[in-house]
């Protein structure tokens, strides 16, 4: 699947006048191939993103020119208004595969956390694939329902990818797994010893310090009244 965008040129600077008339300011590159400065429309990138996500086709067409096949490389947002900032589009050929790297979305509910009180534990977030520019998932589903004990694991391996999609990622990594659930013992261990950490860091004032000086003063006190 891809959806056609929206692009204009644009000169260099000036990127926080087009962030404030809603633009998003970007660059299109490839291999080969000449970049170009433009800016989208903040609104139908955003749009792209929830309809389609970062790893699909996209036919970008800048400034009413001929529509250029590219894929989002790189996304930036501002950290405390959480807007778009900046975007770099991969322009890519269609006969040409390409390396990505793509997200798991894990499914269905574990046995092993649901009766067990097990703690699900992602390793992995996302796995290189290869494939042509237009069979890139969007995602990969990991169903861990296959979790039932603490001993079974799910690996990279056991994913399953379409055959026009080759997977780059060590096929022996835990992709996910469920570890037991933390004794009462275990617990009161863990606090005592961050406790214990805590009252060692240098700088960290601790309690019988305070009382001394406490003491140390009403002694200079008294001893300023005699």
């Amino acid at each position: 699947m891809s959806i056609k965008l929206e692009a204009k040129t644009r000169e260099k600077g000036g990127v926080n006048q087009l962030r404030q008339a809603g633009f998003v300011p970007g660059v299109v590159y490839g291999r080969g191939v000449k970049s170009t400065n433009i800016a989208v429309a903040r609104t139908l990138l955003e749009q792209a993103l929830k309809t389609v996500g970062e790893n699909t086709l996209l036919e970008l067409e800048i400034g009413g020119g001929k529509s250029k096949h590219v894929l989002i490389h790189d996304l930036q947002r501002d950290p405390v208004k959480e807007l778009l900032s900046h975007v770099d589009f991969l322009e890519v050929r269609l006969d040409q595969k390409i390396k990505a790297d793509i997200p798991l979305v894990f499914i269905g509910e574990s046995p092993a956390v649901k009766e067990l009180a097990g703690v699900l534990v992602r390793s992995i977030q996302y796995i290189e694939v290869e494939a042509l520019p237009q069979n890139l998932p969007h995602n990969i589903e990991v169903d861990i329902s296959h979790l039932k004990t603490f001993e079974d694991r799910i690996a990279v391996a056991d994913i399953k990818v379409g055959l026009d999609v080759k997977v780059f990622s060590k096929p022996e990594a835990v992709v996910a797994s469920v570890v037991p659930p933390r004794s009462e013992a275990e617990l009161e261990a863990l606090k005592t010893e961050v406790v214990e950490d805590v009252s060692k860091v240098e700088g960290v004032v601790k309690p019988e310090t305070v009382l001394r000086a406490q003491l140390q003063k009403e002694k200079e006190t008294e001893s300023k009244k005699e």
